[in-house]
């Protein structure tokens, strides 16, 4: 079985051709959608002059279309969309803004917009402001801003600032003056730490007093004996005898 095959449209069939194209496509895609919904069959002229009549009126809704999104994308260009929603206080949201929601939003708010025009990597899921690419065919592209808003005051009355650590996981950032004190901590602490051990190196460093050395006994000062005053008076009267 060949790996793809010939089919004339007999109706639109969006991102393949309109009624009356001639297109190839895989046998599988063939077979699995566009043959069992009757949109597509075996080419042959008859058929395609039988749809000469129909092929101009999609022709015709085709350029309308263009013209349509053209001028939906010059009003879109610098438009600003808003969308509330609940978050924690750290601005998490507690259900992501997805590609369905913001068309919607647009739809509502007058711009013919699908969920596939709107081009989003992956779902938002923190407040914040982000740029959304709208987006119909190559040359009909443009740019929005989109506002995702706290349905309440946050705790401290302003919008989070928030990174991802080492691990992936989303944290406040540290504000600069957090980051000055704290260094201002650490380099006061390590001059401490230096102070210290100088103080203690000069410590080291200085000699110790030296001790007097031992007396021998012999060396020894003698003190005088006081004598009792009894034995004094003695004493005198047997110098007088003598």
């Amino acid at each position: 079985m060949p790996k793809s095959i010939e089919l004339l449209l007999v109706e639109s069939v969006e991102n393949l051709g309109i009624v009356g194209d001639v297109v190839k496509v895989r046998t599988g895609y063939a077979r699995n959608y566009l043959l069992p919904r009757a949109v597509a069959t075996q080419p042959s002229e008859e058929l395609i002059k039988s749809l000469q009549a129909k092929r101009a009126d999609a022709q015709k809704q085709l350029a309308e279309q263009r013209q349509m999104r053209a001028e939906t994308i010059t009003r879109l260009t610098g438009f600003t969309l808003e969308i509330t929603r609940a978050c924690n206080d750290q601005g998490i949201l507690y259900a992501s803004v997805t590609q369905q929601e913001i068309a919607a939003a647009l739809t509502q708010a007058g711009y013919a917009v699908r969920p596939r025009d709107v081009r989003m990597s992956g779902a938002i899921k923190r407040v914040d402001s982000y740029d959304v690419h709208v987006k119909y065919e190559t040359e009909l592209e443009t740019w929005i801003k989109l506002t995702v808003k706290p349905d309440r005051v946050l705790a401290k009355d302003e919008k989070p600032d928030l990174d991802f650590d080492m691990e992936g996981n989303l944290v406040e950032k540290r504000s600069r003056k957090g980051d000055r004190a704290e260094k201002a901590e650490v380099a006061e602490g390590a001059e401490g730490a230096e102070a210290k051990a100088e103080k203690k190196a000069k410590k080291a460093d200085k000699p110790e007093a030296e001790k007097p050395a031992p007396v021998a006994e012999d060396d020894a000062p003698k003190k005088a004996v006081k004598k009792p005053r009894g034995d004094v008076k003695k004493d005198a009267k047997a110098e007088k005898k003598a």
